[in-house]
């Protein structure tokens, strides 16, 4: 069983920065999901266990980098002039199969973590 704890959530206001944490050992490409109230889970970013691989929503193209440690066996989401639409749970993801195709959806993920809040005001 794969133990994923999220960190870094919080409350900003619009313009900001924050930067979550995903804590999960395992060779295993990650994702990062989000979802608002009375909204479906939606795909965030992922990163391939090389990191050599990333894929990002178009809504967040240019605001925010994922990226990873894996000598601390750690996934970051640097998020970057934050908007009120980014207001949502965050949720890391971690995917046991090697390859990057379907990143994209929840159902490519094996193991979840329990969510962050992320809270932009205007």
């Amino acid at each position: 069983q794969v133990q994923l704890v999220e960190s870094g959530g919080g409350s900003v206001q619009a313009g900001g920065s924050l930067r979550l944490s995903c804590a999960a050992s395992g060779r295993y490409a990650m994702g990062w999901f989000r979802q608002a109230p009375e909204k479906e889970r939606e795909f965030v970013a992922a990163i391939s266990w090389s990191g050599f691989n990333k894929d990002y929503a178009d809504s967040v193209k240019g605001r925010f980098t994922i990226s990873r440690d894996n000598a601390k066996n750690t996934v970051y989401l640097q998020m970057n002039s934050l908007k009120p639409g980014d207001t949502a749970v965050y949720y890391c993801a971690a995917r046991t199969a090697l390859s990057f195709n379907s990143i994209a959806t929840t159902s490519a993920y094996s193991y979840w973590g329990q969510g962050t809040q992320v809270t932009v005001s205007s």
